[in-house]
């Protein structure tokens, strides 16, 4: 079930309110003793991280499907998508067992779907969260923080200071809605941030020769379904350039997916030509990809003419369909 963005959190006795965990969104299926995590697009993503695997010896009495978030916290306590970069993408297990001891993951489940082979879907919020409580679903990798009841501006104000991403609204009452974004369910970030497909870059310089300079960023103007009945294809809209936020890590990591996905013609359908914004660079003409990767972004606001205002990349998002990036806000 996916949330829609909203400016402000709604506010009255009908809502509940939860904190938004910035990490990665998965399933978990537990089944005896096993458990088995999926991502948003369908990719199984159980090897990826180990030590979630106590999670099923620690439900051997129950088989369920939790819905959450694979989430990394600083040492302080913070969710970070940054550092949980370092668990993102890896394939070979002497790689994984080593960031295992360096950044540790947490599953951080808000909402319980299936339960000893009954459908929750169709319970309220309430019961579904009643019943996600009695599994005591509290561990060394697990967690499942109660909801906040009232004050929800109280609750984004408090998550802006502890420089959180942002809240979810909940309606009470509703049901689990499997692949929508509804009313029922609404996100409020503390900062502007959300994610952009890469369409291009433009070529550094100095100590970023022959890597990224900087990213050519953009969004759907609609989704696939809505593309659909509209009678036409999606088309990609121009969003500006980002060229802060990178470690050097990054930009390696960067250079090397994006060099296959070179195209000879520019992506971007909608909004303001790139190649005219980086014509004189000395870095030179934009080159240009095919938009298939998703990557996050945090920024001050939009312009007038449409593009992003001090954006700082925040890390790539292989949880995410590139063909569902639209504009949030």
């Amino acid at each position: 079930m996916l949330a829609k963005h909203v400016s402000k959190p709604p506010e009255g006795d009908g809502w509940a309110y939860e904190i938004k965990w910035d990490g990665v969104r998965a399933m978990a299926g537990i089944e005896d003793g096993e458990v088995v995590l999926c991502s948003r697009r369908g990719e199984r993503m159980s090897k990826r991280y180990p030590e979630l695997a106590a999670i099923g010896p620690a439900l051997a009495a129950a088989n369920a499907m939790l819905d959450g978030e694979v989430v990394a916290f600083t040492e302080d306590g913070i969710p970070s998508f940054q550092l949980l970069q370092k668990r993102m993408g890896l394939t070979t297990e002497s790689t994984i067992r080593r960031r295992v001891a360096e950044v540790p993951v947490t599953f951080v489940a808000f909402d319980l779907v299936h339960l000893d082979g009954r459908l929750l879907v169709d319970e309220p919020y309430e019961r579904r969260r009643e019943l996600l409580a009695g599994l005591n679903f509290d561990g060394p990798s697990w967690q499942a923080p109660a909801e906040h009841h009232g004050e929800g501006a109280r609750l984004l104000e408090v998550a802006r200071e502890r420089g959180l991403e942002g809240i979810v609204a909940k309606r009470i009452g509703s049901p689990y809605c499997p692949g929508r974004r509804t009313e029922h369910w609404l996100k409020t970030r503390a900062r502007r941030r959300q994610e952009f497909v890469i369409g291009g870059y433009n070529p550094g310089e100095g100590g970023r020769r022959g890597r990224i300079g900087s990213l050519l960023v953009g969004y759907w103007d609609s989704t696939p379904e809505e593309a659909e009945r509209l009678g036409r294809e999606q088309r990609l809209v121009y969003a500006g350039g980002v060229g802060t936020g990178f470690t050097e890590a990054m930009l390696d990591r960067l250079t090397k997916l994006l060099t296959p996905l070179v195209v000879s013609s520019s992506p971007f359908a909608l909004g303001e030509d790139p190649i005219a914004k980086t014509r004189y660079r000395p870095g030179g003409p934009a080159v240009f990809c095919r938009p298939e990767l998703v990557g996050e972004v945090e920024f001050t606001e939009w312009t007038f003419e449409g593009t992003l205002r001090q954006p700082a990349f925040k890390g790539l998002r292989d949880d995410k369909d590139h063909r569902q990036v639209v504009r949030e806000s």
